[in-house]
């Protein structure tokens, strides 16, 4: 009787990955928890020399969005690491929610109000301004516990099902994804050259962001996942083009490109939910006309 060969074991597609298999989507969990502490402490620092009219403010409030956006592309890595070399665990899940929470909660939430609400005309009525920065409160702490909600429902349900379900053969986010979210804040904060919000109505118009994202996120509108894509796949020469031509945008344009691509994701489940609102409404059977009634 022959003996098994034990290199096959070895080269088996189910054999257990290493330990130190393990730590490598961590690292990018811990680089992700790293981004999210820098991110807040340069908002405070950037609040801080804003406060107090020294110059700088701006390049710290810069820093803290990139290291934002930096963060959601380490959040994207590393779950799909974890995939790639079979080291999925529970105990991966919760240290990246925990990263979530600090790195697409508490840090956008801090630059989104020392950015857009503390630094408001001073001239304004003091009535005035006390209730816009209370309402920056609100808004500010409504995105974090929005996004804290959208985590626990992300990590109890199962096989969560849109308010309005899509193809069966692609995969769908319930609600606004928290790092989405953090993104969009990151976007706009660089977007407009990290210089804080003075203009009362701009920062109206910021709080309603705040609130509408804190509204997205907490939905059971379909939002596309694109956990879908595989990278072992072999892709079309277009693909290739279309990809290396997004790096070169966002390289040379990266304001303008970086808030269309979040504006464009964010505002895509809005255009589905409206979408099939539409088609609910124009499949509705005719009503039966009424029997005429004969007067006379």
């Amino acid at each position: 009787m022959s003996q098994p060969d034990p290199r096959a074991d070895s080269r088996s597609p189910q054999r257990r990955p290493r330990r130190v298999a393990y730590a490598l989507p961590t690292l990018f969990t811990a680089g992700n928890i790293f981004l999210g502490y820098i991110a807040i402490l340069r908002a405070f620092r950037g609040a801080m020399l804003a406060s107090s009219g020294a110059p700088g403010a701006d390049a710290q409030f810069e820093i803290a969005a990139k290291a934002i956006g930096f963060a959601v592309l380490l959040d994207g890595l590393d779950g799909r690491i974890a995939r790639l070399t079979n080291t999925v665990s529970d105990f991966g899940r919760e240290m990246d929610s925990l990263a979530d929470v600090i790195s697409f909660g508490i840090a956008p939430a801090v630059l989104a109000f020392a950015w857009g609400v503390q630094f408001i005309d001073p001239g304004l009525n003091p009535s005035f301004r006390h209730q816009i920065f209370q309402a920056g409160y609100f808004a500010a702490f409504l995105f974090l516990l929005c996004g804290a909600a959208r985590l626990a429902r992300f990590n109890v349900q199962k096989n969560p099902v849109p308010k309005n379900p899509g193809r069966p053969d692609r995969k769908y986010f319930v609600g606004l994804p928290i790092p989405a979210a953090a993104a969009m804040v990151a976007a706009v904060v660089y977007a407009a050259d990290c210089q804080p919000l003075t203009y009362w109505p701009f920062a109206a118009l910021w709080i309603s962001l705040l609130a509408l994202l804190g509204f997205l996120m907490v939905s059971t509108w379909r939002y596309y996942s694109f956990k879908g894509i595989s990278l072992l796949r072999p892709r079309t020469p277009l693909i290739i083009v279309l990809l290396g031509g997004l790096i070169y945008l966002i390289w040379n344009y990266s304001q303008p490109v970086l808030l269309l691509m979040a504006v464009a994701y964010v505002g895509s489940g809005i255009a589905i939910r409206i979408g099939g609102i539409l088609r609910r409404y124009l499949r509705r059977p005719p009503q039966a006309p009424q029997p005429e009634h004969q007067v006379g």
